[in-house]
């Protein structure tokens, strides 16, 4: 029994240090993501709001994808 609660304590143990690994991973990669500013984005999403736009590149998927 024992040798059973070692067992446990060290699976819990590994599972603290990957855990809290992960936790930290996020957090630097969370604190290198950039905010969004209010002007910029509001250009953009009255264009894009247009609804589909048929561009160059769609045109000439169009042509390539042609049966």
């Amino acid at each position: 029994m024992n040798q059973n609660k070692a067992r446990l304590s060290r699976r819990n143990f590994l599972l603290a240090v990957g855990a809290g690994g992960a936790a930290g991973a996020a957090a630097i990669v969370a604190k290198g993501v950039p905010t969004a500013q209010p002007g910029a984005g509001a250009a953009n999403s009255k264009k894009s709001s247009q609804g589909y736009q048929e561009s160059a590149h769609v045109r000439n998927y169009y042509r390539t994808a042609k049966v």
